[in-house]
């Protein structure tokens, strides 16, 4: 077994680990909400701004990566991970402690938000995992295997963070503060 091999293994218990613990306790937290907290109305706005900032490091790093720029392509990735930790840990933050928000538009424009919000739900549970799967290849310089799971990740991760600010823009119309 080679010694990136190992790097790999190594990390696949925390992948798995922080696969089921990160949703979960998103999911958990959702429905917690810190009593007498001073509601955080403003963070909204700052987690879309985050998510749009993710997508564009997405697409700089894709270009950076097919122009040979490695580090370039290495340090926007490792910029779009740590939006995505922040991004996480505002929108924890904002559910702890400001009432939920219901979304007020109606007819087809109802179906289409629901739709784009599950999927972005659902791709957000699916993204973790195959974020830490490819930055782990890259870190054991598995660089072949990679690029292989990178295509998947890639338009995924890209699909989360355009819809994360197009669910907001659908219902920030309806934030009562």
């Amino acid at each position: 077994m080679t010694e990136n091999t190992q790097i790999e293994q190594r990390y696949n218990k925390w992948i798995i680990l922080l696969s089921v613990v990160i949703p979960i306790a998103v999911a958990v937290l959702f429905f917690v909400k810190i009593p007498n907290a001073t509601p955080l109305p403003f963070l909204p706005p700052i987690y879309a701004t985050i998510n749009g900032i993710t997508a564009v490091l997405l697409v700089i790093a894709v270009v950076a990566v097919k122009n040979g720029k490695l580090k370039l392509h290495e340090n926007l990735m490792k910029c779009a991970i740590g939006c995505s930790l922040l991004f996480l840990v505002m929108y924890i933050a904002y559910h702890m402690t400001t009432p939920s928000t219901s979304f007020g538009g109606e007819g087809i424009i109802r179906y289409v938000y629901f739709f784009i919000l599950l999927t972005h739900i659902l791709l957000s549970i699916a993204i973790i995992p195959l974020v830490l799967i490819t930055y782990v290849r890259a870190l054991a310089q598995r660089f072949d295997r990679h690029k292989k799971i990178g295509k998947i990740t890639f338009p995924l991760w890209l699909y989360v963070a355009v819809t994360g600010v197009v669910v907001y823009l659908m219902i920030s119309p309806y934030y009562n503060f």
